[in-house]
This record gives structure tokens, C-alpha cells and sequence, in this order.
């Protein structure tokens, strides 16, 4: 893999792949980074994404939101290629993804980040060494500058501290921060954030939401979240997407789908109890089970 380093954001070294690079080409140019169409996917007989259809445009935070269960971790996992869809198009940076032999889809996910929702470490290998293996694996680094990035991401996410514990060693929210440090160990142009909020402290909440924010407009990344966390996600998100029942209820500019006046979107951003989503499962009435007349 030949490229050089180059220093064009305070805190951040970014690798350019050498000329030619059709897949950096793509995303330089390209205005939607993730275009999806008519997605369908299963598991099994039992259905999860319908008819899934949205855009994330370059530069863009993008926010999936949906309840337990409504298929925005499948939705990530198709975007990457780890599942194949039953129907329809997914598209990132102008490839196919389902379409992908093994090689052209290892060439893609190494413009691409993913911080996975338990974390994904490797449990034999100390917090240095997991951020390190995308350094050592996808570049030809000397590791004494693969030592100064290390320590870099880490001081970012505040466990520099920590480079020497192995993931046993780590609270369930340390976990989640050396996920994001290795998620961005190489400034990939799109970044997938599989529920970064949870298990966080709101101290360190506020740091890793302003630490997406300030890295994602510095690379000129791309940048997807998914979460259920609907505060942070309109604090944090450019665009918002609504997730359920299988299809992409609603999306659009963060502060348009906060004044909308759609009974689905209005309860679920604010929270409230009453609407088209409900609490209980379906169900005869409560009194049937009672046996009251």
C-alpha cells in the first residue's frame, strides 16, 4: 500500500494513498458517500430491513435513529459488507458492496472506520496494540511512528494513560473509548459509529461528541451514527434518519425534522408517550387476561 503522511489538520496525520487510488478518487468527487436503495435483508423467515432508502452526503453527520431491535446495527453491517441483502442497492464511495469480491471489498473498508457497538477488541492484545493494527496491517509505518499516533489517538479520547491495560483491565466506557481511538486510527474518510454513547459518563459524552464533530470537519469525513440516544444525535447530527418497522420512516436537515409536525417523528424525537409507536406489544385487552367483566 504506498502513500505518504501528510499533517493538514492540528492534531491529525492523514494517509494518501498514491495516485490512482480510484476509491479515494471516489470520495473526493463523489456528493453522496452512502447511497442506499430498496434494501431488503432477513434473518431467516423473520424480515428486519423492508425497503430501505436513504443518501449520506459527503462531509455530512448522518444520524440513524430507531427502537431496540428496528435493524440499524444490520443496516451498518450491510454498508460495511459483513451481510449481504436479500433486495435492492448499497452503495459506498460508488461501489457495490454486495457485489464486492473479498479483495475489492478489503480495498474499500481501508478508507473506512468502524467503532462497534461492544467495543470489537481484541482481548489478547493490550489498548497500544489494538489502535496500532490497522497502522501495522494496512501500512508500512516504522514503528516509531506508529508509536507517536498511538499515543496521539489516545490523548484524544483521554487514555493515554492507559496504552499499557489490556481490555480486561478496561471499564465498559474506557472500552468504548479505545474503540473510537482505533475506529480512527487512520483518518478514514468515513467513520461508522455503532452506538458510541452508550455506557459513557456525561463528562466523557461531551468529549467524544465534540471530539466526532471536530474530527469529522477537520478531515472533511463522512461520518454515521447509529444510536438510540436522540438527545446527543440532535445535538451532534447534520441530518437525521428515522428507522422502523423496517423502513426509513422520515429523514432530513436535524432542525426541519425537530419542527416537524409528523405525529410518528414528533413523539419519538421528543420522547412522549402517546402516538403511533407503542409501549405494548400487541396483545388482547389487558382486561381479557384478567378475566374482568
Amino acid at each position: 500500500m504506498g502513500g505518504t503522511f501528510t499533517g493538514e489538520s492540528p492534531g491529525a496525520l492523514t494517509w494518501r494513498p498514491r495516485r490512482g487510488d480510484a476509491i479515494m478518487a471516489a470520495m473526493a468527487s463523489a456528493e453522496n458517500i452512502v447511497e442506499i436503495e430498496g434494501l431488503r435483508f432477513a434473518y431467516g423467515a423473520r424480515p428486519v430491513l423492508r425497503n430501505v432508502s436513504l443518501r449520506i452526503r459527503r462531509g455530512q453527520i448522518a444520524a440513524i435513529l430507531g427502537t431496540s431491535g428496528s435493524g440499524k446495527t444490520t443496516l451498518l453491517q450491510l454498508m460495511a459488507g459483513s451481510l449481504r441483502p436479500a433486495a435492492g442497492n448499497v452503495s459506498v464511495c460508488g461501489r457495490d458492496v454486495p457485489r464486492l469480491d473479498a479483495a475489492e471489498l478489503y480495498a474499500l473498508r481501508r478508507h473506512m472506520g468502524m467503532m462497534f457497538q461492544k467495543g470489537g477488541l481484541f482481548s489478547d492484545l493490550s489498548t497500544f496494540d489494538n489502535i496500532a493494527f490497522p497502522m501495522r496491517e494496512l501500512t508500512e509505518l516504522p514503528e516509531s511512528l506508529i508509536h507517536d499516533l498511538v499515543i496521539m489517538k489516545l490523548h484524544a479520547v483521554g487514555l493515554r494513560g492507559a496504552h499499557r491495560l489490556m481490555p480486561a483491565e478496561l471499564s465498559g466506557g474506557m472500552s468504548r473509548r479505545v474503540a473510537l481511538a482505533r475506529a480512527i486510527a487512520l483518518d478514514p474518510q468515513l467513520v461508522i459509529y455503532d452506538e458510541p454513547f452508550a455506557g459513557l459518563d456525561p463528562i466523557t459524552l461531551n468529549v467524544i461528541c465534540n471530539l466526532i464533530r471536530t474530527l469529522n470537519d477537520a478531515l472533511g469525513a463522512t461520518s454515521v451514527i447509529v444510536t438510540y440516544d436522540v438527545g446527543e444525535a440532535l445535538r451532534l447530527a447534520d441530518h437525521l434518519f428515522i428507522l422502523n418497522d423496517g423502513v426509513i420512516v422520515a429523514g432530513g436537515p436535524t432542525g426541519e425534522m425537530v419542527e416537524s409536525k409528523d405525529p410518528f417523528v414528533h413523539q419519538f424525537l421528543h420522547a412522549e408517550p402517546d402516538g403511533p409507536v407503542r409501549f405494548h406489544y400487541p396483545v388482547r385487552p389487558f382486561a381479557a387476561d384478567l378475566e374482568l367483566r
